[in-house]
């Protein structure tokens, strides 16, 4: 062609959100392992679990108390509550829930959370679309594949630069999960992908605050609001993620990411099957999971107790530690971030509960003593750009000079070689479920989502997760349930 030389002309390669909607567009049952719907089962189960926590949590409190939110007209259940909305307001309020305790699952390759982008904005939409539990499970995958794939292509770049992976990729998820969920065509998917990614954001410098959770909130709004305003004929720019100024060079910074690792062995296997992927066993920020489980096992294995205690040390990977070096918490959420209080905390109670970052617990004289002698540094010998980023070691010196220590180079929460066993999954949710549902619900609600598959329209376990005007709010505190027969864990290496 005279007058344009070969950089002018066309690239042939169909731009990435094309063909990353093609990929979902493809995707249907029978891609889904028995393994990948028997952990999509746990994670929405756990996610609803943390949802129902959050709801009296002040962050969520406070939006619900916000003018013009959740006031629009809908069948969009508000989780614990007696509030209906609009899907979009629901996802808002039930994502910001979700994440208001720091208590869902997460992934090590994301550096986030992958199911509460995901899980708040599929029941809102669901219940408004009358749709099975099937085609929200699949629709769950969909999400949680678009986002890990995502952070193949970004990561750790990305995460260490100062983003919240959980809220910009979860943007995407969110988009690609409902666009699955309502089978958009590949050219409308195609379009909310590129919609999506305008609204992605999130910064880390607001984690410890009210803010981190309405990321969660807002990422998953805004990925369903940008599948139904593809739905609904609205446009966008399909190059957006390679583009100059685009989704890739703007967050990373050019030569700072793989757009193609983004597709590459798409769904074979499902990431929802990596072991990077893991419930959180105790309702802290995950980074400080495996210190804990060092301070719990060192504790139980010497049979230390508080008053012989001299000095502690806790020495995380240090991608773990910048984000929960806090060796004073001010406040209850601050102690979700702080590996020094969860540590102390592990080894005062031999556990750590939803009732530790309640109050001023915090502040208790036994915490505060202990705190005065812990101090937390980066292990030396576990660098950043190892494959194991999940490592801790906790070192107690006694007062009678012997010094304990217990490592683990790489313990991603409650998963792959580690599963939660089904009755402490069904002790979480039903400690979660009895902060916001009166007790009788709790189990049929745990049962219903057990069988989230075979119901025919996700209105008949949302009615389940709603508090009936003839009820009072629970009080916030645990429940103790005997274990009902009906559950039977599903077979899986991973999570029950």
């Amino acid at each position: 062609m005279e007058g344009k030389s070969m950089t002018d002309m066309p690239d042939p390669t169909p731009p990435l959100a094309a063909r990353l909607a093609e990929k979902i567009c493809g995707f249907h049952a029978k891609a889904a392992t028995v393994r990948a719907l028997a952990q999509a089962r746990t994670a929405i189960i756990d996610t609803i679990a943390v949802t129902l926590a959050g709801v009296p949590e002040p962050c969520t409190q406070v939006l619900l108390q916000t003018p013009g939110i959740a006031t629009a007209p809908g069948d969009a259940v508000i989780f614990g509550t007696d509030q209906r909305t609009s899907a979009l307001d629901a996802t808002l309020v039930n994502g910001t829930a979700s994440h208001a305790l720091d208590y869902d699952d997460f992934s090590g390759l994301l550096g986030g959370h992958q199911s509460v982008p995901l899980v708040a904005a599929l029941f809102a939409l669901g219940e408004e679309r009358k749709v099975s539990g099937q085609q929200l499970m699949l629709a769950y995958l969909v999400g949680v594949e678009t986002e890990i794939r995502l952070s193949r292509a970004v990561n750790f770049h990305h995460y260490d630069k100062g983003w919240h992976p959980t809220s910009t990729l979860g943007t995407i998820g969110a988009a690609a999960a409902t666009a699955h969920l309502l089978g958009l065509d590949a050219r409308r998917t195609a379009l909310s992908l590129a919609i999506a990614a305008s609204l992605s954001s999130g910064l880390k410098a607001n984690f410890g605050t009210m803010t981190k959770p309405l990321h969660i909130g807002q990422c998953g709004r805004n990925g369903l609001m940008a599948t139904l305003l593809a739905e609904g004929g609205f446009d966008a720019n399909p190059g957006v993620f390679e583009h100059h100024q685009g989704f890739f060079n703007v967050f990373n910074g050019p030569g700072l990411f793989d757009a193609e690792k983004a597709l590459a062995d798409w769904g074979a296997p499902l990431e929802v099957e990596h072991e990077s992927i893991a419930l959180k066993q105790f309702p802290c920020c995950g980074s400080t999971h495996p210190a804990i489980m060092m301070m719990l096992a060192l504790a139980r294995d010497a049979a230390i107790r508080a008053e012989d205690v001299a000095r502690i040390e806790v020495l995380p990977h240090g991608r773990r530690l910048r984000h929960t070096n806090t060796p004073q918490p001010k406040t209850s959420l601050q102690a979700k971030f702080s590996v020094q209080y969860a540590v102390v905390r592990a080894l005062l109670d031999g556990t750590v509960r939803l009732k530790d970052f309640e109050g001023e617990a915090h502040l208790e004289p036994a915490v505060t003593r202990l705190l005065a002698v812990t101090e937390a540094r980066p292990h030396p010998d576990m660098a950043d750009d190892a494959p194991a980023q999940w490592g801790a070691e906790v070192i107690v010196t006694l007062k009678d000079g012997r010094r304990l220590a217990r490592r683990v180079d790489n313990l991603v929460g409650r998963g792959g070689d580690n599963p939660m066993t089904s009755d402490e999954l069904w002790e979480k949710f039903s400690d979660c479920a009895a902060r916001a549902l009166p007790r009788e619900q709790i189990a049929p609600l745990f049962e219903r989502l057990e069988t989230l598959d075979s119901a025919a329209d996700i209105g008949q376990v949302t009615q389940l997760a709603a508090v009936s005007r003839l009820h009072d709010r629970p009080h916030a505190g645990r429940v103790s349930f005997a274990r009902h027969d009906a559950y039977d864990a599903p077979e899986t290496t991973w999570v029950p």
